[in-house]
């Protein structure tokens, strides 16, 4: 990824407005076909990596960079990043799926499922219930530790979750309203000639991860 892609967002931040957008538009399509042409190679090495994602169109996978600002008291009408996921159906289905942000000096690759439904995100947690082993295997593993840390815990519950023991011994497990990881990524490493190997390589890591959790969501379909 070439580096006007950075020094683009970075404007933006600075000019968040529709006069400034429009003005600079010309360029901000040259940026979306950097960037699609990112999604694609990501997109080619993930379906070898993770069959199962079955994706074909990679323009598909990128957010778009208009803000809702319907119920945000931040009116800023653009995002001054861009985000890209890959997950089983489509970034509007409620399964685990590889995400990439970019923004600079706040850009990370990562993933799982932000935020599932009330029905889905049960379906994860009774998973991890009859499968805590399994699943402190995956996210226990040295390798996976290194690269990713902890879960992410935004918005983790106190208590235990309705229905189940306070008393089991992997309750911290059931707590998380996000079953999410991620790894940060500076800008040099997003614009070096090897990146797309060296996200797929994070990528491919959290593998197990997503097969887990998708494996969950599939029953409560």
């Amino acid at each position: 990824m070439n580096d006007q892609v950075m020094i683009f967002l970075g404007a933006l931040a600075d000019n968040n407005s529709k006069e400034w957008f429009d003005a600079h538009r010309d360029e901000y399509e040259l940026i979306k076909k950097e960037t699609t042409a990112l999604a694609e190679k990501l997109l080619a090495g993930l379906n070898q990596l993770d069959p199962t994602l079955g994706l074909t169109d990679a323009r598909k996978c990128i957010f778009r960079i208009n803000r809702d600002v319907r119920f945000s008291a931040d009116k800023s009408p653009y995002k001054t990043h861009i985000g890209m996921f890959f997950n089983k159906g489509g970034k509007s289905k409620p399964t685990a799926g590889y995400y990439l942000h970019i923004e600079p000096g706040k850009s990370f690759a990562g993933g799982g499922i932000y935020g599932p439904p009330a029905e889905e995100l049960n379906a994860i947690r009774r998973e991890i219930y009859f499968n805590s082993a399994e699943f402190e295997q995956i996210i226990g593993h040295r390798e996976f530790r290194n690269i990713f840390g902890t879960l992410m815990d935004e918005g983790k519950l106190q208590r235990p979750p309705k229905g189940y023991p306070a008393d089991f011994l992997a309750i911290e497990l059931l707590k998380y309203k996000h079953y999410v990881v991620g790894h940060n990524l500076s800008d040099a490493q997003l614009s070096a000639s090897g990146s797309v190997e060296y996200i797929l390589q994070i990528f491919s890591r959290m593998k197990g991860f997503n097969l887990f959790l998708n494996r969950a969501l599939e029953m409560a379909m």
